[in-house]
Parts: structure tokens; sequence; C-alpha cells
């Protein structure tokens, strides 16, 4: 499981990475508990909609090697 990342502020932690440092995309499953998914979450504001994500390490065989 992954979550975002806080400054001493609160807020979100932001940095600047090189493009040539990224392995691999990955495909994030939202955490959503007991409660029902409104449906105004859409994909740009579903990164901030939710607090933690799985990891999902089955969606390719790249994925699996690299994840676990």
């Amino acid at each position: 499981m992954v979550e975002p990342d806080f400054n001493a502020l609160g807020e979100r932690a932001q940095s600047v990475i090189h493009l040539g440092s990224i392995l691999h995309c990955v495909h994030l499953m939202p955490v959503a508990g007991n409660v029902f998914i409104s449906q105004r979450v859409k994909f740009h504001n579903s990164l901030d909609a939710f607090q933690a994500y799985y990891v999902n390490k089955y969606i390719n065989h790249h994925a699996h090697k690299i994840a676990f």
C-alpha cells in the first residue's frame, strides 16, 4: 500500500524528478474501505479523493517483477 507524503505544514510534498529515474508506471487502486465512492470522483481528482492506494502488481509481468 502507498500513501501520499506530506511536509511539516501538512501540505502534499512535491519535488521535480528526472525522467530517466522513472523505471515503470504503476496501476494504483484506491483504498475505499466500506463506503461508496462518490460519482463526483473522476480521473482528474481521484488522487486527492483517497488517503491510500494499493499497487496492482498483477497488471502485467513487468510490474510483478519490479514491485515485489
